[in-house]
């Protein structure tokens, strides 16, 4: 099972001291929140990916690139890539060049974002916002799948004879999640294509994430990916712990109360008593989410929120120092104990290249004058029929 971080990217006043990052400063702190989550045993590190203050992570695959390049080992992702409104072919250039540079060390969280003015920046529509999803899905499946795509939909123009480059790493697109709180569309749409389904539960109660997963399990078996308990599921959290509970409530409350996403709403007792949002100790922590496997069985990916509200970076490293030393080992001795065999791990590139039967060169060549010769074992990947999520 992976277990990792994930930001939004919030530039947010800390209210114990009046002290507000820059831009710049909240950049390096999101770098160095991955490099600390690799130093201390942590498997994923993910970032949002906003247009609008006062988050800063407009292009996640820049930063990732960069985080790519300072790490060795960790698994680099999104808390969520706009399917709605990012050009699928754009993200499947994208994400394919970032996978060749962190040596497939990379995946993908799809999301239609909580910002509904997104949608008319990009030119788009809110209202076609789960269309958007569904057919700009559709065609960024097939640009990864296909050498050569012929499409035609509702929302962008028409792509002849089209070559997305480059090809994926090893001929194996980067791992897709789909991310919903409240959506059934986008668990129907994770299960039809047998991809994961990321139930970023922060908000929310456990009786709904329960729901939701199991809608997601019930049509992944439906659409003939495996058995129901097989299907890839990750979850998200938040906790903020100190050795005595009380001295973790005392030093939090100012942040929670505060915060922009929950700050003047619900006390923090009720929150937490609500989400799977855990202040306290880490014990606390680690019987919260021990738990979790109760309610949506035995899952493959689990990331907390860490860094918001307008924590100092120091502080947040010492998050992760607790996390990776106190924490997740309990946890991953504690979720494996029962784990039946056939449960499958977390989707890593490695893994799934064997699956495929090893790694392929897909390099699509062309001639002189620019037409397609074809890879180098000779053929040319094309699909005539189109997914049926695309028509």
């Amino acid at each position: 099972m992976q277990f990792g971080v994930f930001s939004v990217g919030d530039v947010t006043r800390d209210p114990t001291t009046g002290t507000m990052p820059t831009e710049h400063e909240r950049i390096e702190a999101m770098v160095a929140i991955a490099r600390k989550a690799e130093e201390v045993g942590l498997d994923v590190f993910a970032s949002g990916e906003h247009h609008n203050p006062p988050f800063v992570p407009s292009s996640p695959t820049t930063l990732l690139g960069y985080v790519a390049a300072r790490t060795e080992r960790i698994v680099l992702s999104t808390a969520t890539t706009l399917i709605t409104t990012n050009d699928p072919v754009k993200i499947a250039e994208d994400y394919a060049m970032l996978q060749h540079l962190a040596q497939g060390r990379v995946d993908l969280i799809m999301g239609r974002g909580n910002t509904g003015p997104v949608y008319p920046w990009f030119g788009q529509d809110i209202r076609n916002g789960m269309q958007l999803a569904v057919e700009n899905y559709a065609l960024l499946h097939r640009l990864w799948r296909e050498d050569v795509v012929d499409w035609e939909g509702r929302f962008r123009t028409p792509l002849q004879s089209f070559t997305s480059t480059p090809r994926p790493l090893d001929g194996v697109p980067p791992f897709v999640w789909h991310g919903s709180i409240r959506s059934p569309q986008i668990a129907e749409q994770a299960a039809y294509y047998g991809d994961g389904y990321f139930h970023n539960n922060i908000f929310w109660p456990v009786h709904h994430t329960k729901q939701m997963v199991e809608l997601y399990r019930n049509r992944f078996e439906h659409h003939g990916h495996g058995r129901a308990d097989q299907a890839i599921v990750g979850l998200g959290g938040q906790v903020f712990m100190r050795p005595r509970s009380q001295d973790a409530v005392r030093e939090f409350r100012p942040y929670f109360d505060n915060a922009p996403v929950y700050g003047h709403g619900p006390s923090l007792e009720d929150f937490t008593a609500q989400t799977p949002l855990t202040v306290g100790s880490p014990q606390q922590v680690i019987d919260r989410y021990a738990e979790m496997r109760d309610h949506v069985g035995d899952y493959q990916r689990q990331l907390f929120l860490i860094d918001h509200a307008g924590l100092p970076l120091s502080t947040v490293l010492e998050q992760i120092e607790i996390l990776g030393g106190e924490v997740v080992p309990v946890l991953r001795k504690e979720l494996a104990d029962g784990r039946p065999a056939h449960v499958p791990d977390a989707p890593t590139h490695a893994a799934r290249v064997e699956a495929a039967g090893g790694p392929q060169d897909v390099t699509v060549y062309a001639d002189v004058d620019g037409s397609l010769l074809g890879r180098a074992d000779g053929t040319l990947h094309r699909q005539v029929e189109q997914p049926v999520g695309a028509r």
